[in-house]
């Protein structure tokens, strides 16, 4: 399907906005196809317009180059990670011990890896060879994730449910290993399921949690 074929034309045309969101969203869907497939240093504009179906004319209508746009898939695609988890908090939070919480969080956020490859292999793989703008900006992301975790701790300490962790480089050690072991599975297939790295990063957590309360690490 091309480009002119894909959206109706005339007074049938959706509304500006409506073609456009449909745009970035397709090309966001082929960049991300793209840089899986060949990396990042290798892809450029005209193949993932290409993939995508449209003109290089237009993808340069949504991103400058292909830093640009590989900075607006990872802005996008961690917004959805910390969403997923954020969500296990606000949806059944008073409902689930911390525990239960880290063990759903974990479940959820590894599964919505495992759905979307492509988008994980290009912001946990990537992502990393992009150059210093997106480097800064992965640091950044990590670093809301891991300010995300130690309020959630603060409040589980305060409420007597969960010992308070000993700084916030432990929560930045949480996140940093858990994005790292997920990217080294995309990369290497190891282990075979994705999922089965969901018992590995609680006993982590749990690790974490029992260091700073002065006990010996769970296992």
């Amino acid at each position: 399907m091309t480009e002119r074929d894909s959206v109706p034309r005339g007074r049938h045309a959706p509304p500006l906005e409506v073609r456009q969101d449909r745009q970035l969203q397709r090309l966001s869907e082929a960049a991300a196809a793209v840089f899986a497939r060949v990396g990042y240093a290798d892809a450029t504009a005209e193949a993932i317009a290409r993939e995508a179906g449209m003109s290089k004319a237009t993808f340069y209508e949504h991103f400058a180059n292909k830093e640009d746009c590989i900075l607006a898939l990872f802005d996008r695609g961690m917004a959805r990670l910390l969403g997923v988890v954020q969500a296990v908090r606000d949806e059944r939070g008073e409902r689930l011990t911390p525990t239960e919480r880290y063990r759903e969080s974990i479940s959820a956020l590894l599964g919505l890896i495992a759905d979307y490859g492509d988008y994980a292999h290009t912001l946990l793989v990537e992502m990393t060879g992009a150059g210093p703008k997106a480097m800064e900006r992965r640091d950044n992301v990590l670093g809301a994730f891991a300010a995300y975790i130690e309020r959630r701790n603060a409040e589980d300490a305060e409420a007597g449910l969960a010992p308070r962790l000993a700084s916030p480089d432990d929560a930045f050690a949480v996140v940093g290993a858990t994005l790292e072991l997920a990217s080294r599975q995309i990369r290497t297939g190891v282990p075979a399921d994705i999922m089965e790295l969901a018992p590995v990063i609680e006993r982590l957590i749990r690790g974490v949690l029992g260091a700073a309360e002065g006990q010996p690490a769970a296992t």
